[in-house]
């Protein structure tokens, strides 16, 4: 957004909504002494210069200004604000829609002598929903101030999957899936570590990942190739590429590094921290005599924003002959998209890529997630028929650096 033209469009957008906002501060505040008016609106008035300064700060200081934790909140705080002022309006707006009604069908059919009146100030907002449209922001504001909190509040999830096809050797096996790590995000190597040696904690026989280990640059796991070295597995540790770790979402080439060099020095991290990275391939594991296929594949989207470099036609033949086949592949709606109409003996499908959206309800009889409205398989489990699909919620975050509500995942899948 460093545009000229985008970033007056965004700033007029933040005054625009600040200005209507404002009318239900003024609205649920009458009864306030004037003094406590004028204390009260010059709160707000200041900490709306105090977040278009910041906006423009960020926008146009270089990325060492004020390091990238100060630098990653400020950007969070001022879009947090923005979001919760939005969800607000919504309540604003419908109000004012429902007085506008009333009031036109008084001046219409009832000579204004029926319905509200207009008033010198315009048509009178209800206090009750400008308290309701600034509660529910307030709330919303508040509750991605806590998410900041939880970004490394790492959840094991557990998970037994009964198949009649598992060859029996395999039966009980322990695997770990993680995915989604974005390296470049984080800001505390040792709360990192704590969550590298929960994985370790629970004694998996194998490791998979699933893609994005970065946000853009291979150089975004310098300072994180020693933790993740750490996972180590019997059976070893697997991994797949998502759309982040081709570097599609930054310029180049940048410090003397082209696109295509940075997913080699990508790969090479793989190899670098012990991890077997599956390109459009697959592997068989065996255990007792007894052998089970792992396919990997490179990003396959059904959404047309995001790449579509996996080639199941490569990674697919000669797996046929396993009697129980893994499927890594980082976007889930690749499951749907082909997984189920041309691979139907393929068991089970692990995914990653939505992150839960990071902000979301899961309590017992309630899941939800705006991310659900783009994908319709977003976290955990789904069956349909004999085969299943795993989507882990990310031990990484993006972007917003927190977690509501949809809390970092570590999967411990047991097979049966």
């Amino acid at each position: 957004m460093r545009s000229p033209t985008g970033v007056v469009i965004f700033i007029t957008l933040m005054l625009v909504l600040d200005t209507y906002f404002f009318q239900a501060i003024k609205t649920v505040s009458q009864s306030l002494s004037p003094k406590a008016k004028t204390i009260l609106y010059g709160a707000y008035w200041i900490l709306t210069v105090l977040s278009v300064i910041g906006f423009l700060l960020f926008v146009y200081s270089e990325q060492n200004f004020l390091g990238k934790k100060v630098r990653t909140y400020l950007f969070a705080t001022i879009i947090g604000l923005f979001l919760a002022k939005m969800t607000a309006l919504i309540f604003f707006l419908a109000d004012d829609l429902r007085r506008g009604i009333q009031w036109l069908a008084g001046k219409l059919f009832f000579n204004n002598t029926e319905g509200e009146k207009l008033g010198d100030e315009g048509i009178s907002r209800s206090v009750f929903l400008s308290w309701v449209g600034i509660g529910v922001g307030t709330t919303l504001f508040g509750s991605l101030l806590y998410g900041f909190s939880n970004k490394y509040n790492y959840q094991v999830k557990r998970v037994k999957l009964a198949y009649d096809n598992l060859p029996a050797a395999f039966r009980g096996l322990r695997i770990a899936h993680i995915s989604d790590i974005h390296s470049g995000s984080f800001m505390d190597p040792a709360a990192v570590r704590h969550g590298v040696n929960m994985i370790l904690d629970q004694q998996p026989d194998i490791i998979l990942f699933t893609g994005d280990l970065v946000n853009d640059k291979a150089t975004e796991m310098n300072d994180y190739k020693e933790i993740f070295s750490k996972l180590k597995a019997p059976m070893g540790v697997y991994s797949t590429l998502g759309n982040h770790d081709y570097g599609e979402y930054v310029s180049w080439p940048s410090e003397g590094i082209t696109k295509a060099q940075n997913l080699e020095n990508l790969k090479k991290v793989h190899a670098d921290i012990g991890w077997r990275l599956l390109m459009n391939e697959h592997v068989a594991l065996e255990k007792d005599g007894e052998q089970i296929a792992l396919i990997g594949i490179e990003n396959w989207s059904a959404k047309a924003r995001f790449p579509k470099y996996g080639r199941m036609d490569l990674a697919y033949p000669g797996a046929e002959k396993y009697p129980f086949k893994i499927l890594m592949s980082h976007d889930p709606s690749h499951w749907d998209a082909e997984v189920r109409e041309k691979y139907k003996d393929i068991d089970l499908m692990l995914a990653g890529h939505t992150h839960g959206m990071q902000f979301g309800v899961e309590i017992p009889g309630l899941k939800w997630s705006p991310v659900q409205y783009v994908y319709q398989k977003w976290a955990g489990l789904y069956e349909e028929g004999l085969q299943k699909l795993y989507v882990n919620r990310g031990f990484g975050f993006i972007g917003y650096p927190g977690r509501v509500g949809v809390l970092p995942e570590i999967t411990m899948i047991e097979l049966a």
